[in-house]
């Protein structure tokens, strides 16, 4: 038998070899292991197409390289809707999306694409605001037989539905040329790309409308202190349903020969209404299930999705007085437990990034597509774990808010907001490095 004391030093070799080699693997650690570093969010407004623009923002943050692909790590990029309409290149835009999702997710970061109210619009073919340039940019060298066999769909159905016709509010074109301007090369190949069964719709049906990243709520409009009740989940699922019962409806419509595929919301909307009227005057009984889906549908107005307190559509933050809103953006933002709520859609003025309700609140649509909105620019909000809410433009950056106790990886419920307890920075100019404003120390203002 092995003595006692022999055994003793023996263990006690041991545990100081495994401590040692403890204290090694913990001094060999990568410098930018996740334990070591806090998580930087970088929030993007509204695109509407302008994609070199929204390449050179992403460069100046530091999220893709010259190459357009994705570099940065585990950061997170939050991308808060309306990332198409009105500008030129629409497709590229979401194409790029779709690739730093991806991307992303392989190097242990993440892109969050929320969908904003031209999103939504154009999953419904409310296409008030899509172009010829983007209808052109979905043409090939079949779109002219797919635009001929779709005007020939139309005449057989418009000398299908005499009566129906009669009943329009608003009569639906009456000539070939008329028809053909308002459906150029690319339209039914846009209208089938957002479908569910397209490539952008496919993809688009898979995302949220509002997203929170510890403690911060991020959407496109806002939320409606009567919308406040609402849990998020519940929020989001309320819209995927929303649309599931459009496309549902839109089949059924089909399949009853009531609408073609390409007919936009505006067409759908008006033939369904002047539908209900036909029928009544026929004195003809209705088809009970018919009727109850034409009414149910044409209740669309007051979804969540739609109605302009919704979180797609709603600006109140913008629109609000300091005296009005301030309690109301307490109220929404005790319901959720958060600290922050950052939101797009509403253009601000000058370009510039815009804090509200003590820092609380902060609209970040700056106009991006400035072909559009004189005087708009490209503009990034980077939240740093060291409490830093910085304005980031391409010449220039501005910390809005500089929070020493806030944190990106801290418990939020309970937490002190930054309007009430942190130091808020009025716009101080710095000088930044151009790919990572976060790491650098705040200077004193300019």
């Amino acid at each position: 038998m092995r003595p006692l004391a022999s055994v003793s030093t023996h263990r006690a070799c041991i545990s100081a070899l495994l401590v040692l080699l403890s204290a090694v693997l913990v001094w060999a650690k990568p410098a930018n292991a996740p334990a070591d570093q806090p998580e930087y969010v970088v929030a993007i407004g509204d695109v509407h197409g302008n994609f070199d623009d929204f390449l050179s923002i992403l460069q100046r943050t530091g999220l893709i390289d010259t190459a357009n692909r994705w570099t940065d790590g585990k950061t997170t990029l939050v991308q808060v809707g309306d990332l198409l309409d009105r500008g030129p290149k629409p497709r590229e835009v979401l194409n790029l999306m779709m690739a730093l999702e991806k991307e992303a997710g392989q190097g242990g970061g993440r892109v969050v694409s929320l969908l904003g109210n031209h999103e939504m619009m154009n999953i419904m073919g409310d296409l008030r605001y899509v172009n010829p340039v983007n209808y052109a940019s979905f043409a090939d060298g079949k779109s002219e037989t797919r635009q001929k066999a779709a005007y020939d769909d139309y005449l057989k159905w418009r000398g299908s539905h005499a009566a129906l016709l009669a009943e329009l509010q608003q009569p639906l074109e009456l000539t070939e040329a008329e028809w053909i301007k308002r459906h150029p090369l690319g339209f039914i190949e846009q209208r089938e790309a957002f479908g569910p069964k397209g490539e952008y719709g496919q993809w688009l049906r898979g995302h949220d409308a509002v997203a929170e990243l510890n403690g911060v709520v991020f959407l496109h409009g806002g939320i409606h202190p009567d919308v406040a009740k609402t849990k998020l989940d519940a929020m989001n699922k309320r819209i995927h349903d929303e649309i599931k019962s459009f496309d549902d409806s839109k089949e059924y419509f089909q399949n009853e020969n009531l609408i073609l595929p390409f007919f936009n919301l505006q067409e759908i909307t008006s033939v369904l209404q002047a539908e209900v009227i036909a029928e009544l005057k026929s004195h003809v009984p209705a088809a009970g299930e018919r009727q109850a889906k034409i009414r149910e549908f044409l209740k669309y107005q007051d979804w969540l999705s739609v109605r302009d307190t919704g979180p797609l559509w709603f600006r109140g933050y913008d629109r609000w007085s300091d005296e009005e809103g301030a309690p109301q953006v307490s109220k929404v933002l005790e319901a959720y437990k958060a600290t922050h709520i950052v939101v797009g859609h509403t253009v601000q003025k000058g370009g510039r990034i815009r804090p509200r309700f003590s820092n609380e609140v902060f609209l970040i649509d700056t106009g991006m597509l400035s072909s559009y909105y004189p005087g708009g620019r490209a503009s990034a909000l980077e939240i740093c774990g060291d409490g830093k809410f910085v304005a980031v433009y391409l010449d220039q950056q501005v910390v809005l808010l500089d929070s020493p106790g806030f944190s990106l990886q801290g418990a939020w419920p309970g937490g002190h907001r930054g309007g009430e307890d942190a130091a808020a920075v009025s716009e101080k100019s710095t000088v930044f490095s151009p790919q990572r404003m976060c790491s650098a120390a705040t200077a004193a203002p300019q």
